[in-house]
């Protein structure tokens, strides 16, 4: 008989990952890594069903939008599917400095560099920047992807409570002043939907050192005239050093952005490791995200239906009840406040035709296990029907599942 060799573990790693229980869990109660075998507008199909697809990052629905399509086809035309090499090396191309002048032109800065995601150009936000000798300042719910880049660097890291300009300022007021600081957040945090406290961030700093990263991931396209983010939305696109991000949210495209002063973006492009070894991003990812910016400036229609869909669907949820974490934007947490109750509103939503995501601590703090959702230009008033009473069902059936009736 032939040996099996994948029976039992052949090191100790191998078997760690055999035997890890978070992964045991997931796997039993499946509430990750679902996969669509298509999509129709606002509509996802799983194993046959049709689902209102309810957490989505494509705020102004643009995937599918005609332009936004054919603008990705004709980058395929023009050079292919890809530069299979790094910009640094032999994967600059025309149509990425073509995209980052566009881009910095309407974040309203003098340089921009993409990248091949999104996560890639937030650490590159973080370690491009942060030496030995610095102290990193950072809220402590800003995304994974900072804290991968705050964790590449020598400098000193103190947390601050999570949009707390106060706390901040406690916090500053026991460093050097003369000592540089890199001070990090975000313009719109996606799992709590809030809106970065931007002014009084950068007041509680005054007379220190700082140099200010923010992640407007979930801000660019939503906040601000045009779309043009949580900076411009409160007229201090000046004062922040860095806004970096992702298109792949509201520009429907994948990769990301830091966009910078130009001495600011050299040196991000001479320092940062993920910028330097990450391949360019593809032809037809990078036309899709500019024919986005052109939609954004021309049609203000999307923008203005995700807000409106968002303002009903925000007083739907509040008229049954729910807390949504006094969320400002399209981000809208459900706060069911336990795992096993955050579990079984999912699944209830499931029965009746939404799908979501679950998130529970330590993705999010201890109490604060959630339901995301999101809302996009694309829902439609049937969707939003739907939505309303599978909200209303599941709500009833959790309730009735905590009381043993």
């Amino acid at each position: 008989m032939p040996l099996n060799f994948f029976s039992k573990a052949k090191n100790s790693v191998v078997k760690r990952c055999q035997d890890d229980d978070v992964t045991r869990l997931r796997k039993r109660y499946n509430p990750y890594y679902h996969t669509f075998e298509s999509q129709r507008g606002s509509r996802v199909i799983k194993e046959g069903k049709e689902y209102v697809m309810l957490c989505s990052n494509d705020y102004l629905g643009l995937s599918n939008h005609p332009k936004v399509i054919e603008s990705a086809k004709k980058g395929l035309d023009d050079w292919g599917s890809s530069t299979t090499g790094a910009r640094l090396a032999n994967g600059s191309r025309g149509y990425h400095i073509a995209l980052e002048e566009k881009f910095a032109n309407f974040i309203g800065k003098e340089a921009c560099h993409i990248s091949v995601a999104g996560y890639i150009s937030c650490m590159s936000s973080v370690q491009a920047f942060a030496q030995k000798g610095d102290i990193v300042l950072v809220d402590k719910n800003v995304h994974s992807s900072l804290w991968a880049g705050i964790g590449l660097t020598q400098a000193s890291v103190e947390r601050f409570s999570h949009n707390n300009p106060t706390d901040l300022k406690d916090v500053i007021s026991f460093e050097k002043p003369e000592t540089p600081k890199i001070v990090v957040f975000e313009g719109v945090y996606s799992m709590e939907g809030h809106v970065g406290r931007v002014p009084e961030l950068i007041q509680a700093c005054d007379g220190h050192d700082c140099f200010y990263v923010m992640d407007d991931a979930h801000g660019f396209g939503v906040m601000g005239p045009q779309g043009r983010g949580t900076a411009a939305h409160f007229g201090l696109t000046d004062e922040i050093d860095v806004i970096t991000g992702s298109f792949s949210k509201s520009l429907s495209s994948t990769g990301g952005f830091v966009a910078g002063s130009k001495d600011v973006i050299e040196y991000l492009r001479t320092h940062s490791k993920q910028t330097i070894f990450s391949a360019a991003i593809s032809p037809p990812q990078a036309y899709a995200a500019s024919a986005s910016i052109d939609v954004l400036l021309n049609e203000p229609e999307h923008h203005q239906r995700l807000w409106e869909n968002t303002r009903r669907y925000k007083e739907m949820l509040r008229s049954i009840g729910l807390d949504i974490w006094d969320s400002e934007t399209p981000a809208v947490p459900i706060i069911m406040g336990k795992k096993e109750k955050a579990y079984r509103f999912w699944q209830a939503l499931l029965e009746k035709g939404v799908f979501t995501v679950m998130s529970i601590a330590p993705a999010v703090p201890p109490g604060k296990d959630l339901i995301r959702t999101s809302m996009s230009a694309r829902h439609t008033e049937e969707d939003l029907e739907i939505v309303f009473e599978a909200m209303q069902y599941a709500q009833k059936k959790v309730n009735s599942s905590m009381f043993g009736l």
